[in-house]
């Protein structure tokens, strides 16, 4: 039978519980099962103690569900084992989840449990609605008196409600969105379904931030009433529209430069202003290399090395520079690939070309923290980026002897993804490091990242030719073919521990539009990234 309550409610009528009192005069009873406690008559009675019976189970859950579903919570409370905690959260359940009328029906008990079904008549202000759902109760015997009573959880009023948690019913949770690109042409997962998570992720963020409605909701909330659950959507909401700094058509055509591999990703950038103009990963679905993910750049990671290099005075493009077949350091003896020289050569001949063992050399000048520092003062590497949705933000950790080394040609500990090199190319382009945002920073006045200081503008100016002496006659000139004007690029093969092929990583720029791509396992950047990239500058209209 049914227990209803409720002002329209027809109370149901149930069998109270007996009082156990087991009268008796010796510590535990002669059947061992009671213990002496002082009754208000002075006499000593015997708690019951022992398994509780189907009878007990049946009308404890009874008159719990009873007083609950009456709209009586200090009642309902009183028959549970923790009243106080019982108290405000049945009270709350009543006010804050806006029931006005109440049925709850219990189910044949499994041993002590006894599941349950309950229906909500819910109002707030003009609206209404209703709410149905099972969940499920536990009767235990209380120590102190012996009485059958409800183990009091939060899951008791649901399933899914945990500690520190309520039910709220009310139109203040999180709207949906209509992500739109910079020129308000709309982003639907169903067209470009690489974005999907990002959608979503920003979504939650900025739902809130919008000018849409979330409609009626039944939710779970937190202590600081953040959404934890939605358990019944009562009208229906209207999305808001979140403007995101992604073009449409770039995207799309990063989406096509993917297509077709095992496994890529891309990233697109203005250099003035930080701004995301695409992200694609392939496949679309898979996880998101291009904002997350954390892999050995190789030797896109010498732009980085390079501009210290310049800032230090240990070399400028043409000066000659050394670039022997190997070069030991720590123990370690590195080489260039296949292992070529360049003889009596500049430094800009050993960018151009990706000679190894022209950093390498430089190692023994240089102290083991001076990398990090330069690509987190200049680069905004390693920063806290606030982008507008999660991403992994570089890394470039202090290292001594071969380690140290080998991340001046982007191997030992350093990790990037297509969003960190496009960015570092961006600030090669510049001259300054400008935080990648995804959603403008006025949405929410969010506080984003900022280098300490800017490139020097000699180091600038130097740095931009190396990269474009690269793009047009060294490792990147094929890929780079057809692009002219302000331009520069730079590759990298990243190898990999039990890895057939390296990672091939490709990084540039080309007037207001910087890009990074990364392949996997594929081999050469310049013949496996680049296509990838160029695609996208071109794309760009850089």
């Amino acid at each position: 039978m049914a227990v209803i309550g409720g002002v329209a409610a027809a109370v149901v009528g149930l069998t109270g519980v007996g009082v156990y009192a087991l009268v008796g005069s010796d510590g535990d009873g002669e059947d061992g099962k009671g213990t002496v406690s002082a009754a208000g008559d002075g006499k000593a009675r015997e708690v019951k103690k022992g398994p509780l019976s189907a009878e007990e189970v049946r009308t404890a859950a009874k008159e719990f569900l009873g007083a609950w579903a009456q709209g009586e919570p200090k009642k309902a409370a009183a028959l549970t084992d923790d009243s106080g905690e019982a108290g405000k959260a049945l009270a709350a359940y009543r006010s804050k989840a806006q029931v006005s009328k109440l049925a709850l029906t219990p189910k044949a008990a499994e041993g002590e449990k006894v599941p349950f079904s309950a229906t909500a008549h819910l109002s707030y202000g003009t609206k209404s609605g209703s709410w149905s759902y099972d969940s499920a109760l536990e009767v235990v015997r209380d120590t102190s008196t012996g009485k059958p009573v409800v183990d009091w959880k939060p899951s008791v009023l649901h399933p899914k409600l945990k500690d520190g948690q309520s039910i709220r019913t009310d139109e203040k949770g999180t709207p949906p969105v209509e992500a739109v690109d910079r020129n308000g042409k709309p982003l639907e997962a169903s067209a470009h379904p690489t974005l999907a998570r990002v959608i979503t992720d920003i979504g939650k963020r900025y739902g809130d931030k919008t000018d849409g409605s979330p409609g009626l909701q039944v939710r779970i909330v937190d202590a600081k009433g953040k959404t934890k659950h939605v358990l019944r959507q009562l009208t229906k909401p209207s999305p808001g529209k979140l403007k995101t700094t992604l073009d449409a058509g770039v995207q799309s055509a990063a989406e096509k430069a993917v297509d077709g591999k095992s496994k890529a990703a891309v990233v697109a950038i203005k250099p003035s202003t930080g701004e995301i103009l695409a992200v694609a990963n392939a496949p679309a679905k898979a996880f998101n290399i291009a904002l997350s993910g954390s892999l050995a750049p190789g030797s896109t990671m010498k732009v980085i090395s390079s501009a210290m290099l310049l800032d230090k005075g240990l070399a400028s493009p043409g000066k000659g520079h050394p670039c022997p077949k190997y070069f030991e350091y720590g123990g370690w003896k590195f080489h260039n690939d296949d292992k070529f020289e360049i003889k009596g050569g500049t430094f800009a001949q050993s960018f151009a070309r990706s000679c190894n063992t022209a950093f390498i050399s430089q190692a023994p000048k240089l102290k083991d923290d001076d990398l990090t520092k330069e690509a987190r003062d200049v680069f905004g590497i390693g920063l806290n980026w606030q982008t507008g949705t999660g991403t992994f933000d570089g890394s470039v950790p202090v290292q001594s002897d071969a380690q140290m080394a080998s991340s001046l040609i982007g191997q030992g500990g350093v990790r990037m993804n297509p969003l960190n090199m496009a960015s570092v190319a961006a600030t090669a382009q510049s001259g300054t490091f400008r935080q990648p945002v995804i959603v403008p920073a006025s949405v929410d006045n969010r506080t984003l990242a900022k280098a300490s200081r800017t490139m020097k503008p000699g180091v600038h100016k130097d740095l931009k030719s190396l990269m474009k002496l690269t793009a047009q006659s060294g490792t990147a000139a094929e890929a780079m073919s057809g692009l002219s004007g302000d331009i520069g690029a730079k590759t990298g093969s990243a190898e990999v521990d039990g890895q057939k092929k390296p990672n091939a990583w490709f990084t540039a720029y080309s007037g207001d539009v910087a890009s990074a791509a990364v392949v996997p396992a594929s081999g050469h950047g310049g013949e496996n990234a680049g296509p990838i990239v160029k695609k996208v500058l071109q794309a760009a209209g850089g």
